[in-house]
């Protein structure tokens, strides 16, 4: 399966597979953004991302977090 900015879901999912103790809402932009250029599906290039896009994903991985952990 290959990803690109425009899966926020899977992508989303992705980084609390790898990430499942962090709270999303605490990451900076910055390292989210290296951290899903690193993901082993991940084909999109650095230079299409955006806030909006990054905004989306943080919000899928949040609502990850939030079911496991209850917050």
């Amino acid at each position: 399966m290959s990803l690109t900015w425009e899966n926020a879901r899977e992508v989303g999912e992705m980084l609390f597979e790898k990430y499942d103790t962090l709270d999303p809402l605490s990451v900076r932009f910055t390292d989210m953004h290296k951290w899903v250029l690193d993901l082993e599906d991940f084909v999109g290039k650095a230079s299409d991302s955006n806030e909006k896009r990054l905004e989306a994903i943080q919000m899928a991985w949040y609502e990850e977090w939030k079911d496991e952990y209850g917050k």
